[in-house]
């Protein structure tokens, strides 16, 4: 057993003065939520920009109510709790789940206005997952180019601010099981 402290990210990324953090061994039941996105309704409505709108890909939403009643949501706000700024407070305002399968098409995007400092918790939902799988969430810096890589681990947790450039992989041709991610969009309270 380790003694590291599970709220404190294993490792984290400044991208031009936005940060990304990398928390691990926060979900130890990944397969249990992998194993029920297995039977869930997924619908091709999700956009990443408004110039990729033919290239839909795979979501469901869950209701904020609902996910108030998840265990992944506490787990979620104490991630948060343990990097945001001192004296400020975020809420939920969306959660959901993307699928990605061999041979999708992901887009890259931002996941809110350059003004707004809106953070994103991306859960990977697997019971196991292979580097050789791709797969990985890639993060971009202002002049486009890679500035960190998270692979997919089971129950692995990424929050970052949502105003850094990013795309989810599709997994490589020799993975077959699907990707999920499971997203929660953050928007800082009022005080």
């Amino acid at each position: 057993m380790s003694d590291r402290d599970p709220f404190k990210p294993a490792r984290s990324f400044d991208i031009d003065g936005r940060a990304l953090h990398v928390f691990d061994g926060l979900l130890p039941n990944a397969a249990a939520y992998a194993d029920g996105l297995s039977r869930a309704a997924f619908t091709r409505t999700e956009v990443a920009r408004p110039d990729t709108a033919g290239y839909r890909h795979w979501v469901t939403q869950t209701r904020l109510e609902a996910l108030r009643e998840q265990p992944i949501h506490a787990l979620t706000m104490r991630a948060v709790e343990a990097i945001a700024p001192a004296g400020y407070r975020y809420e939920p305002y969306r959660a959901y789940t993307n699928v990605a399968n061999y041979g999708d098409m992901l887009f890259t995007h931002v996941d809110c206005l350059p003004e707004r400092e809106d953070l994103t918790a991306l859960w990977y939902i697997c019971d196991l997952w292979d580097v050789e799988w791709g797969g990985e969430t890639v993060f971009f810096d202002a002049a486009d180019e890679i500035a960190a890589a998270v692979r997919p681990q089971p129950g692995r947790l990424v929050i970052f601010d949502g105003r850094i450039k990013h795309v989810g992989r599709p997994p490589n041709r020799i993975c077959y099981f699907p990707r999920y991610t499971f997203a929660i969009k953050f928007q800082r309270a009022r005080p």
